[in-house]
């Protein structure tokens, strides 16, 4: 048997019928840019993550630029964000002319770590912007309460969260907005690259909605400066589709996860993913730690199952991000993170099977 890291297909033939009707539907309407469904879809995921307004956008990356212009992040602020993160967290800052401020993050859960969050503020801090890593929220009741003891704004990256909460509360709920990504492999993904703008603040949602669409508050009015991120409607028609089976794939996630948890019981040399108490993980990835991690991923792939790593170099260790000016050991935990994590198969359709032959040659691959 050979399993691969993510299997769309299956997902894809759960919704083939409904997408293929919207599709013809759109064709025959020619609604192409900003049709119905955009403003259907913004409704629905709304309701769904429990906030008043949501806007698409064309991907996730834009996603937060637009909600930090939308609230007046810019040129001579500074925004504090995690070193372990998918690199377009810290540059989604610097394209809206702030700095990124990096913290590491607690070894449990990987998560950007509140107790170190505060000295890093300084007379130039605007905002702080945990990222809801893996699928779990990041502990937003003590960044809420640093936001508040410093007066500075917070933001959500929940590229990976769709459907997560804390205690009770969805994406998008705890500051000012959330930035979610729709790209193919995530857990609402559409069929190309999409994005969107959570928030509960109307202006906000206002000008989150001109910035996107060239700074136009009407045809050939631009009251902001802005630049073209709208959300394709055949898009948006897939994620209104997938968006009525989430809670129902985030469920399996969640038995996927239970089950490797099980499996793993006696492999002292894999450490295994914490989730913190008042959390719904909604499992976008399962991630272990293990020594020799390359290793183990090659040889993981030699016996057919199809692994990955997330992430394997820290924000400040990239080249481009060179002039924030740090140095390896500057974030000890994320360091070891991108050393030793390794995501293994996680998908809504994986089959007991697939998860006890993943298990199995990861046995091997440790040997």
């Amino acid at each position: 048997m050979t399993v691969p890291f993510l299997d769309l297909k299956a997902q894809h033939a759960e919704v083939a019928d409904e997408i293929a009707q919207s599709f013809a539907r759109i064709m025959a309407n020619t609604a192409f840019i900003m049709g119905p469904d955009c403003a259907e879809f913004e409704v629905e995921f709304a309701r769904f993550c429990g906030v008043k307004h949501c806007v698409g956008v064309a991907n996730g990356t834009d996603a937060l630029e637009v909600m930090l212009l939308a609230a007046g992040v810019g040129p001579g602020h500074e925004v504090i964000l995690p070193a372990n993160t998918f690199i377009a967290t810290a540059q989604a800052v610097h394209r809206a002319g702030a700095r990124p401020v990096l913290v590491d993050v607690d070894e449990t859960h990987a998560l950007m770590d509140p107790a170190q969050t505060e000295s890093r503020i300084t007379s130039k801090t605007r905002a702080l912007l945990p990222v809801h890593l893996y699928g779990q929220t990041a502990k937003m009741e003590q960044f809420q309460a640093l936001a508040k003891k410093h007066g500075l704004l917070l933001f959500e990256d929940a590229a990976q969260a769709q459907g997560a909460t804390r205690q009770g509360q969805g994406i998008g709920t705890f500051g000012v907005a959330a930035g979610t990504s729709f790209y193919p492999g995530k857990n609402l993904g559409c069929y190309g690259d999409g994005g969107a703008v959570l928030t509960n603040d109307p202006e906000v949602a206002r000008k989150a909605g001109w910035i996107r669409n060239c700074g136009s508050d009407r045809k050939y009015n631009h009251p902001v400066m802005g630049f073209n991120s709208r959300l394709d409607t055949l898009q948006a028609a897939v994620l209104r589709a997938k968006l009525k089976r989430l809670n129902d794939w985030n469920e399996a996630r969640r038995k996927a996860a239970a089950r490797y948890q099980q499996l793993l019981v006696g492999l002292p040399q894999v450490k295994l993913p914490g989730t913190l108490e008042g959390n719904v993980h909604v499992w976008h990835l399962f991630i272990v730690r293990v020594a020799n991690r390359d290793k183990v991923l090659a040889r993981l792939g030699e016996l057919g199952v199809g692994a990955g790593i997330h992430y394997p170099t820290p924000v400040h260790l990239h080249d481009s991000f060179k002039f924030l000016g740090h140095k390896r050991g500057d974030f000890p935990v994320s360091e070891q993170l991108a050393a030793e994590i390794l995501s293994l198969p996680m998908f809504p359709h994986i089959t007991a099977a697939q998860q006890e032959e993943t298990v199995a040659a990861l046995r091997k691959a440790l040997e």
